[in-house]
């Protein structure tokens, strides 16, 4: 039997794994307080978002030219764990960025993983996610 969780509290632990708690981390930005300041920030928001089922932030920080009419999240489908790989650009100052991540989930007892290169831009000043590719997914 699944159980479906719901969006972090303030004080557990962030699913991105930043070593923050959810609300001193990607919290502002899901509840529109802060933009993420460099492409990983809004790689490792973009999976606290899936983690929380949050639909609506991913649409938010979707380039408008790659982003979808809507997402069907499966609650049913688990974060577990977050690791970030690589980074090239996507700084403070940087117009464009990439972010290498494996991103591990579990949905009815079989366990997933989704290794992927993404690539991030600013967009009206904020970081979006433009598009990926898969590399690998198990």
């Amino acid at each position: 039997m699944s159980i479906s969780f719901g969006p972090p509290g303030p004080s557990d632990r962030c699913p991105c794994l930043s070593g923050d708690s959810y609300g001193s981390c990607c919290a502002r930005y899901h509840r529109g307080e802060a933009a993420a300041p460099t492409a990983e920030a809004l790689m490792r928001s973009r999976y606290s978002a899936f983690a929380a089922n949050d639909g609506g932030y991913l649409l938010r920080t979707w380039h408008s030219s790659t982003r979808p009419a809507g997402l069907d999240l499966d609650p049913q489908t688990h974060w577990r764990r977050l690791d970030i790989l690589g980074t090239v650009r996507g700084g403070f100052l940087d117009a464009d960025g990439v972010v290498e991540f494996r991103a591990y989930s579990r949905r009815d007892d079989v366990t997933s993983v989704l290794h992927e290169t993404s690539s991030f831009v600013r967009e009206d000043g904020r970081w979006v996610y433009l598009e990926a590719k898969h590399l690998e997914l198990s």
